[in-house]
């Protein structure tokens, strides 16, 4: 095959990639959104709707578990697809039976399309180097970034309409037709380089040698760390959209919370985008400081926001926290794609169970707090977090770089 012919068939797998993951990521969220409404619909109960939504996290954790034996053995499109067109068939009950009988099925669906979401993105993101070519990775991660904020949102804020005009079977058979594209679109996807075939190892064995890994790449650890700490403040200002947009416009709330969400998806898809420009033809150093930069605008930048109570201020200010969203999430990707082969899978089954538990586990905590606290305090404690983890990230290389500089006369570093 032709390099030319190599990179034409590089740019259109990754625009399948693009179009299934942005598909997908709206049916994800217009889901989200319907079946927790639904499920409260149907149970007149919050608990019932928190025993859902903890049932789709966990889910997402047990897929990130054993996502690593799964993909070993079955990887490749067909296993995308299939991931796709399960989450068709788990919607399948809402439209064939009584209302009724959907109540107790409910967690085993939110459960199922927890693990087929989280199984979907660990396979997609490390399988993308195998059809996608190096020169083109970060753009490509870019564009996914950019096409999953803009599904989320108009999943979000599609539901509503859907459920006001068709009802909810609208919104699951509109919900299902998502997961079909989404397939049809990962089918054509082709093979384009190979991966050096990683042994069979037990799980244990696969997370010992990502432990090995990450003790050599120590920045890329601490990225993974930060990253933990910011699914906790993104919790928190998940909790404290609604609460903010009260704070805001008391009488126009849920539209405050509609402008809010768009404007903030905005953001990030300009952010996905001015990384591609800033990371084209760089390594893993400017990978690594652009996460870092993006942490930083992303997390000051929604600290900002949840202090204004003038609605124009507020989206001045959360269209930076977007763009840092976007800029730290194309640069943390693509750092750890450029890892390895044996080490990908892995790595991002770890990522995926950082970001699942952190976010449950966050959903769970910051709710007391917004009882007794007011929301720019409650996001300015979570969301320093990651900014304090940043600032000794920042402390320890700049000491690293330190003592590996060579002194005036020449002599090797000290120890």
């Amino acid at each position: 095959m032709s390099l030319d012919q190599q990179l034409y068939l590089s740019t259109r797998n990754a625009r399948l990639i693009i179009f299934a993951r942005g598909v997908s990521d709206f049916g994800a969220f217009l889901n989200l959104v319907a079946l927790s409404t639904y499920v409260y619909w149907l149970s007149q109960s919050v608990v019932f709707v928190s025993i859902f939504l903890a049932c789709r996290v966990t889910g997402g954790i047990v897929a990130s578990l054993f996502g690593i034996p799964f993909f070993r053995r079955f990887a490749g499109r067909g296993t995308l697809a299939g991931l796709d067109l399960a989450r068709a068939l788990l919607l399948t009950p809402l439209l064939v039976l009584i209302p009724t009988h959907q109540l107790s099925l409910l967690p085993f669906i939110a459960f199922g399309i927890g693990l087929c979401n989280s199984l979907f993105a660990i396979g997609l993101n490390s399988q993308l180097p195998t059809w996608v070519a190096p020169e083109q990775r970060v753009n490509t991660n870019a564009w996914i970034t950019s096409a999953a904020a803009t599904g989320a949102v108009f999943g979000s804020l599609l539901s509503g309409l859907l459920i006001a005009t068709g009802g909810f079977e609208a919104v699951f058979a509109v919900n299902i037709g998502t997961y079909v594209i989404a397939a049809c679109l990962v089918m054509p996807l082709r093979a384009l380089y190979s991966v050096a075939i990683a042994a069979h190892r037990g799980l244990s064995a696969e997370w010992r040698e990502l432990t090995k890994g990450l003790r050599g790449a120590p920045v890329l650890a601490a990225m993974l760390l930060i990253s933990m700490l910011d699914t906790l403040g993104s919790a928190a200002h998940n909790v404290g959209w609604p609460v903010l947009s009260q704070y805001i416009s008391p009488d126009t709330a849920k539209t405050v919370m509609g402008y809010l969400l768009a404007v903030w998806a905005c953001g990030k898809f300009i952010g996905a985008r001015i990384a591609s420009a800033l990371l084209k033809g760089r390594g893993t150093p400017s990978m690594e400081r652009l996460f870092m930069f993006g942490v930083a605008l992303m997390s000051s930048g929604f600290i900002l926001t949840f202090q204004q109570t003038q609605l124009w201020l507020a989206l001045l200010l959360v269209v930076w926290a977007g763009l840092g969203d976007g800029l730290s999430e194309v640069a943390l990707v693509s750092r750890a794609q450029s890892e390895p082969d044996s080490l990908r899978l892995p790595l991002f089954s770890l990522l995926t169970l950082i970001q699942m538990a952190g976010f449950g586990v966050g959903m769970l905590v910051v709710g007391p707090f917004y009882l007794t606290w007011t929301p720019a305090q409650v996001i300015v404690l979570f969301h320093g977090l990651p900014l304090t983890a940043l600032a000794v990230m920042t402390l320890w290389l700049g000491c690293t770089a330190y003592r590996s500089r060579p002194d005036v006369s020449g002599s090797p570093p000290t120890r």
